[in-house]
């Protein structure tokens, strides 16, 4: 199977997303040359919701209804992720997805007045910003992965990510395995800090076990290049609220303590007893703190 082909083996909402969370908000829409899966719900001021790599807009199956309540809630499937389609590999990279994630929502005709993104979702959303794609006057950064990896790991991921992700054996592998080894993704959920329950873990053993979607994650990956974002973070207009989780395995809050050193401006919230999947953890809790954040409580 040729990388092509391992990209656009992925999952059909027909056969697939009966059951997806949310299910009744779910559109599907033509921009910036891909077609999209997007959530759309609520009413109110336009509140932007993005996931993280490897993730989908099940990831905020409790979460949005909960938002939509006080805002109207626009949530994607990020490029290559899930239902949306596939760019090219070299368009998996931030500004490129950035791009996109701005087509999208100039085709919707919505200008997001919060912004709220879970760990890479951050740093598109931050991205759109420092592009002038969007002007939210609250970015939410959940758990956000905003600067280049320290260390041993911020040499090793680059590349590795880039070996997996040219290799198109592996996400074929990788996607059997998932099918074979229900326990493997529980595993990996376990190892973010966050305990997630059995429909949550369905929900991502059936992402990780369509090959096109993980090879898309891993093409983010190797494409991914936070340099830029270090530098040009002070510029950022938007007030930023850090939301960090003491259990978070992932994204650890000292991350977001190294953001309040690039970005004075930026708030910081520690919030303990969760994970780095915080908002599939407690929905409930996150909702609250975006609301306390937007000024909505």
């Amino acid at each position: 199977m040729t990388s092509a082909e391992v990209l656009n083996d992925k999952l059909d909402w027909p056969r697939d997303g009966g059951d997806w969370p949310n299910h009744a908000a779910s559109r599907f829409v033509e921009a910036g040359g891909l077609r999209w899966h997007v959530q759309v719900a609520g009413s109110g001021p336009v509140l932007l919701l993005v996931h993280g790599t490897a993730a989908s807009t099940h990831s905020f199956g409790g979460l949005f209804p909960l938002l939509a309540e006080r805002f109207t809630v626009v949530s994607p499937d990020l490029p290559g992720h899930a239902f949306t389609g596939t760019p090219h590999p070299k368009e998996l990279c931030l500004p490129c997805m950035a791009g996109a994630l701005g087509a999208l929502l100039r085709e919707l005709d919505l200008e997001p007045e919060v912004a709220v993104g879970h760990s890479a979702g951050a740093a598109v959303i931050v991205q759109m910003a420092l592009d002038g794609l969007i002007s939210p006057r609250l970015i939410v950064s959940l758990s956000g992965a905003l600067l280049p990896l320290r260390g041993f790991a911020g040499k090793w991921f680059s590349p590795a990510a880039k070996f997996f992700a040219r290799n198109s054996f592996l996400p074929k592998f990788f996607a059997n395995g998932a099918r074979k080894d229900p326990k493997g993704v529980q595993r990996l959920a376990d190892s973010t800090g966050s305990r997630l329950a059995p429909q949550d873990i369905a929900f991502y053993r059936r992402l990780i076990a369509s090959p096109g979607h993980l090879a898309a994650a891993l093409n983010m990956m190797a494409n991914w290049d936070l340099e830029p974002m270090a530098r040009d973070l002070p510029e950022l207009e938007s007030d930023l609220l850090l939301i960090a989780f003491g259990n978070d395995l992932t994204v650890p809050p000292d991350e977001a303590e190294r953001v309040l050193t690039v970005h004075p401006a930026a708030r910081m919230r520690l919030v303990g007893g969760f994970g780095h999947l915080a908002h599939e953890e407690d929905p409930a809790t996150v909702a609250a703190l975006i609301f306390d954040a937007a000024g909505m409580n």
